[in-house]
């Protein structure tokens, strides 16, 4: 009987030791959802950030990733985070527009930081204020990083030489923001799920569509866009968000590694991804016969005028409600 004792009490104490290893060992892996195409710069570098995770976690921490709306259209994306049916997920704010008012401050036309409108610095410095002025209007969720667009430009049908040309134009967009611009220049905005824009360009629902570069070229536009404005006006907002209860439950030291590769160091390194991917985005564009209009000198000083009054009243509006949108507005631009 006292073998037998000392057997089992050996037995308890070496699973007590192993357990901690065992716990060690397993194996986590993050569900991971987006409504981008495959050859989007959010897929590669979510792969890229993956194999990250994995190096750095020996294997342990593992993404699983869904593009194309497999789990869930455009305008869900942040929501399937939120009810724990994906872990992580990619969202863009003006796909419910209203719902992430304040973000979309940033999307205002010829909004950007005084440092510069490439993506690796707006993303970078969005990232950095979400914490004091957005966490509010996310939550629910954990966010990773935020990333803003190169400036959206107009694709059209026909060409569009002045400001006049956008007159009755059924122009896809997508955000407050850039429903307001469109109309402000006697456009009409139509809300169209960037996945449908070709489609919908190529069946003449719409006759334009407000897109980076690298969002048209892989969305494919160049099959129905015959020309392009340039420069482009304004960026779009998406922020990488995770579920809080998925991260809680993970052990400390991959909570740990979550935290290193996320942040604004994360933004700036995903923004400059997408800065190069908008330089081969405009190669492919206009390679499928696209054609420039280059809005310069006085037309572009015309097409600033007439979207002037948006951003003053777009942050009055939110200020009325109690949204401290004048503060991240001068914070951001400064």
């Amino acid at each position: 009987m006292m073998i037998t004792r000392r057997l089992t009490l050996s037995l308890i104490g070496a699973l007590a030791l192993a357990a901690p290893s065992a716990a060690f060992a397993q194996t986590f892996e993050l569900k991971v959802t987006h409504f981008l195409p495959p050859n989007h710069t959010f897929q590669k570098a979510l792969v890229a950030w993956g194999e990250e995770l994995s190096k750095l976690s020996s294997g342990r921490l593992k993404l699983n990733i869904f593009p194309a709306s497999q789990l869930g259209p455009v305008n869900r994306q942040f929501e399937l985070a939120s009810n724990g049916t994906a872990d992580i997920a990619v969202g863009l704010h003006g796909a419910t527009p209203g719902r992430f008012a304040l973000t979309e401050t940033a999307s205002g036309p010829y909004v950007t930081p005084s440092a510069g409108l490439t993506s690796a610095i707006t993303s970078k410095r969005l990232t950095e204020l979400a914490p004091k002025y957005l966490a509010k209007e996310h939550q629910g969720l954990k966010i990773l990083w935020m990333a803003v667009t190169p400036p959206l430009m107009f694709f059209s049908k026909t060409p569009m030489q002045k400001v006049e040309d956008f007159k009755g134009q059924k122009i896809r967009y997508a955000g407050t923001n850039f429903k307001q611009i469109i109309e402000k220049i006697g456009g009409v905005g139509v809300p169209v799920p960037p996945p449908e824009t070709t489609d919908a360009m190529s069946k003449g629902i719409i006759d334009g569509a407000t897109f980076p570069y690298e969002g048209a070229a892989s969305f494919d536009l160049g099959i129905a866009a015959k020309y392009v404005v340039e420069p482009g006006i304004s960026g779009a907002t998406f922020a990488v968000v995770m579920n809080p209860a998925k991260y809680d439950s993970l052990p400390a030291d991959l909570r740990a590694i979550i935290d290193s590769t996320t942040g604004p160091a994360r933004a700036e390194w995903y923004g400059a991804m997408w800065d190069e991917a908008e330089k081969a985005g405009k190669e492919s564009i206009l390679a499928k016969g696209v054609k420039v209009n280059l809005f310069a000198g006085a037309e572009l000083d015309r097409m600033k005028k007439a979207v002037s009054a948006i951003n003053d009243e777009y942050i009055e509006g939110l200020e009325k409600k109690g949204l401290p949108a004048r503060a991240f507005f001068t914070d951001y631009t400064k």
